[in-house]
């Protein structure tokens, strides 16, 4: 196994256990990340990312598949779920991740997934409905910045 696809099963592995830290600690000093609803994260965001969103979490549950990665690149893909918001509705979301790595760490991590079927299950009838929208996914990234935001606040 290339020692980068041991570092993407750490990550996934911790992932699984809730342990931010680890996830955290598998990321270069500069990453970058992004996906549909954080779409431009970099340094200290990105784990703050994962602290928030696995210190809030409860009952997720993540599997994995197809970890690959060489010197320079990686991939996987994997399903969460999990319950969102103050409803708590159930969310199954497919995930694929890529990676690039520099020194041995994630140096840039992209994950795509579906927003509208996202949005369908997070928010309801709403997200059904208007899910497709930009208005409703810019609603959504502003939402996801401020807490984010709100977070790292809290814990400098």
């Amino acid at each position: 196994m290339h020692p980068n696809e041991g570092l993407l099963h750490r990550f996934y592995d911790a992932f699984a256990r809730l342990d931010a830290d680890t996830m955290g600690a598998c990321y270069g000093p500069l990453p970058h990340f992004s996906d549909p609803a954080f779409p431009d994260l970099s340094g200290p965001e990105v784990a703050g990312m994962w602290a928030m969103l696995l210190g809030r979490s409860s009952g997720i549950r993540i599997d994995v598949s197809g970890v690959s990665a060489d010197d320079h690149k990686g991939q996987a893909a994997w399903v969460a779920h999990y319950a969102f918001g103050p409803a708590q509705r159930p969310v199954v979301n497919r995930v694929h991740s890529t990676f690039e790595f520099v020194g041995g760490l994630i140096a840039r991590q992209q994950d795509t997934f579906n927003f509208h079927a996202w949005a369908a299950q997070a928010l309801g009838w709403k997200g059904r409905l208007l899910g497709w929208t930009p208005l409703v996914q810019g609603a959504a990234q502003k939402q996801a910045a401020a807490g984010l935001k709100e977070f790292l606040a809290k814990r400098a």
